[in-house]
């Protein structure tokens, strides 16, 4: 595991200026937030700061304004939802650098918290400018990176700011980085991938890399249906990439010459139409699909087969659901695996890592949320971990 410094690391912060990069990029309806898990997952690390008489300033980006000031798009938007989650009153800056923010912190008592504009309302922001970086720093002491999500961007707020000040990783940042590192960087053997989804074109870089680090690569969803026609299945009308079956093929070797088996289902839910509960709904073997039917799920006895795979491993990254979980009955076969991976976690059996939108709607809408040993929901960043890739805003805080 990569070495970086954490807040149990920092000295005596009373009096000084943390600049704490933070993701309040919260989906909003009404001018409220929707959804404050964001928010949560970055309070311990603002108020464990202001406890210890830090000035905390907080850096977030809200939505996409392309370098340009929009009032819909400022962070004021969320300072009453962050308020509720902290309770603390915040401080809203309209500025990121220059004389507001320093008469600012001059109001700022010790453990005051306050929240900078939107860092992406400056092109300096995404193209990681140097000297925009150097003017944020200027009214720091040191950095902190608790975002996480954004740390696939090589960004000033994210990156640029840590080669500045001394950086250090947040509470969340911490947490997730140890989860990832337990997962892939030094996990238990034997380790189990799902990987899930409509198409293998979006995954194609997580296979690739997964196969050579896992010993069981589970493949569902829509993907799933392009590695069967690749063993020359018939799927029907299902969601299919016809022109990646050699790619499918190519990837199934690799996995054999690396030891990972592959596990595709053998018996499928299907339907003529999809929608919920249809009169056509049937469940037969991959290879008696008819050509005017769509695999829209895993059967029974592959998700049974799957439930015994887990039973031998220790440890599983799971991003994906199975089958089209967001429509009954589809959600069977992701439901069922969510409860089998949550008692085989409370049971210590296994550590289970899960993250992508998708696959933490899975585990929320089956009930097993708290039950997962951790749950990403970094989005980009996560994917971009399972693919092997180097993200900046993480190799910038090791020492």
């Amino acid at each position: 595991m990569s070495k970086f410094k954490t807040l149990d690391d920092l000295g005596d912060v009373a009096g000084k200026v943390a600049l704490v990069r933070v993701d309040l990029n919260l989906p909003m309806k009404d001018g409220s937030a929707t959804d404050l898990t964001r928010a949560e997952a970055v309070k311990p690390t603002i108020l464990e700061l202001s406890d210890k008489g830090a000035k905390v300033l907080l850096l977030a980006h809200f939505g996409r304004p392309a370098g340009k000031r929009s009032s819909v798009l400022s962070t004021s938007m969320v300072v009453g939802d962050v308020e509720s989650v902290i309770g603390k009153e915040i401080m809203f800056i309209p500025e990121v650098s220059g004389p507001v923010v320093e008469q600012t912190l001059g109001i700022l008592r010790n453990g005051d918290v306050g929240l900078l504009e939107n860092t992406r309302f400056w092109p300096g922001e995404e193209a990681n400018d140097v000297d925009f970086a150097k003017a944020i720093a200027a009214h720091g002491d040191f950095f902190v990176n608790d975002a996480f999500s954004a740390a696939h961007r090589a960004h000033a707020t994210t990156e640029g700011i840590a080669h500045v000040l001394p950086a250090y990783a947040g509470r969340a940042m911490e947490k997730e980085l140890k989860a990832l590192d337990s997962a892939l960087g030094n996990p238990e053997a034997p380790v189990a991938a799902v990987v899930g989804g409509a198409k293998v074109s979006t995954k194609l870089a997580v296979l690739e890399n997964l196969v050579g680090r896992v010993q069981h690569l589970i493949i569902g969803g829509g993907m799933a249906n392009t590695f069967l026609a690749a063993r020359g299945v018939d799927v029907g009308k299902s969601l299919c990439e016809h022109d990646l079956t050699e790619t499918a093929s190519k990837i199934m070797d690799e996995a054999d010459h690396a030891g990972c088996t592959v596990h595709l289902p053998y018996d499928v839910v299907v339907a003529k139409e999809f929608a919920a509960n249809p009169a056509s709904l049937r469940t037969c073997n991959v290879h008696e699909v008819a050509e005017d039917e769509m695999i829209l799920d895993i059967g029974p006895q592959a998700t049974e087969a799957l439930a015994d795979v887990l039973k031998t491993c220790r440890t599983l990254v799971w991003n994906g659901p199975l089958g089209a979980f967001e429509t009954e009955p589809f959600d069977t076969a992701t439901m069922a695996l969510a409860n089998h991976v949550a008692a085989l976690t409370l049971e210590d059996s296994l550590i289970s890592v899960a993250g992508g939108g998708d696959t933490v709607a899975a585990l929320a809408q089956a009930g097993v949320t708290d039950d997962v040993t951790y749950i990403s929901t970094a989005g980009g960043a996560f994917l971009e971990w399972m693919e092997g890739k180097t993200l900046p805003g993480v190799a910038a805080l090791e020492k």
